[in-house]
This record gives structure tokens, C-alpha cells and sequence, in this order.
């Protein structure tokens, strides 16, 4: 069933220490088909990233890349999905 629809996600992640970048950037990659939107706000002084990511995916698809995403190094990730799912 959850295959079947899809939700709008909102999945925000702190890059707290930019040693994680090509890895973050990779596990976006692999899922580009689903993202619709991106970004990202350098914070220069502590050396941090906030980046947003929109996603129109199966809450599967999107728990797949938070997983991933929050298992890098110096890396937080939380997720908020829209009430209604989308067929």
C-alpha cells in the first residue's frame, strides 16, 4: 500500500562538519527522482549547513534516505510529512 501513494515530505538535516559533504551529496543523488526542491544555507562562522529537502516519495522512499542521511558522521536529520497522502 505504501508504495501505491506518496506524501510531501520536509526533510531537514544539519551538516555540523563539512567531512560528510560527498557522502550527503551522494545519498541525494541516489534519490533525485523524488526531490522537487532543495536548500542549502551555509553558516559560515561555525562551519555548519542547514539544508532543507522537499520530497514527493512513498514515507518508505523518504525514511530510506533519512536513515542514510542520519547515520553519517556530524550529521542530524529529522522529517515532517504532510497529513494527506497523494495517489
Amino acid at each position: 500500500v505504501d508504495s501505491l501513494f506518496s506524501r510531501i515530505a520536509l526533510v531537514g538535516i544539519m551538516l555540523e562538519n563539512k567531512e560528510s559533504t560527498p557522502k550527503l551529496n551522494a545519498i541525494l543523488h541516489e534519490y533525485a527522482d523524488y526531490i522537487i526542491g532543495r536548500m542549502g544555507i551555509p553558516h559560515a562562522r561555525d562551519g555548519m549547513s542547514v539544508i532543507s529537502i522537499v520530497m514527493d516519495a512513498p514515507e518508505s522512499v523518504t525514511s530510506a534516505l533519512a536513515g542514510k542521511v542520519g547515520m553519517l558522521p556530524f550529521v542530524s536529520v529529522t522529517t515532517m510529512y504532510s497529513k494527506t497522502p497523494r495517489s
